[in-house]
């Protein structure tokens, strides 16, 4: 609310009032002639009407204030509004891209340990070459081959996990193809290892 404005109309108001009380007091109107009762004459206007439409004119500067007030506000309440929008979809998207993040790190790891595996696995067969029975070379040919898949799901997965769309609300996972490269890596892994007992 403009007080300044306020403050400036209110002296206006009680200056005019003052004026119309000296005008009122000093001045003698002259003696009436029944010509002049006979002839309407425009007579000034008393200073009873004068204060009333000053009240009118202070009553709707101020509703005229009012509403400049009212509407200033309401065009902040709308901007904040906007601000918090904005700030809620930041955030929203700020979670869904470290959760993106969070699941490539759990996919790079199985990536890594899959691979690690069956280089393991590798060297292991190649190690044990001549020694190994056919029933330990089929447990190792077979934990290569989980453990190749279980690397092809991983980088899968990492693929689509990193495509995924920012803004969309579906929840960021792998899928699928996640579950898929965990399993298989846990199956390569448990062949390799038997490869060793058989």
């Amino acid at each position: 609310m403009n007080f300044g404005a306020l403050i400036r109309a209110f002296d206006t108001i009680t200056m005019v009032r003052d004026t119309m009380r000296r005008i009122k007091g000093g001045h003698n109107p002259p003696p009436r002639s029944d010509t002049a009762l006979a002839q309407p004459a425009a007579s000034p206007p008393l200073p009873g009407q004068v204060e009333a439409r000053l009240t009118g004119v202070v009553i709707a500067a101020l509703k005229e204030a009012f509403d400049r007030d009212h509407a200033r506000l309401e065009l902040e309440r709308a901007q904040l509004e906007e601000q918090r929008r904005r700030a809620e979809e930041a955030l929203r998207v700020e979670l869904r891209r470290q959760a993106a993040e969070r699941e490539v790190g759990r996919l790079r790891l199985l990536a890594g340990t899959a691979l690690g595996g069956w280089v393991a696995a590798v060297a292991m067969v190649v190690v044990r070459l001549e020694t190994a029975s056919t029933m330990s070379r089929a447990a190792s040919a077979v934990g290569w081959l989980l453990l190749l898949a279980a690397l092809g799901a991983a980088f899968t997965a990492q693929g689509r996990v990193s495509a995924s769309v920012p803004g969309a609300s579906v929840p960021v996972e792998a899928g699928t193809l996640g579950a898929a490269a965990l399993w298989l890596l846990i199956a390569g892994l448990a062949c390799a290892a038997l490869a060793l007992l058989v």
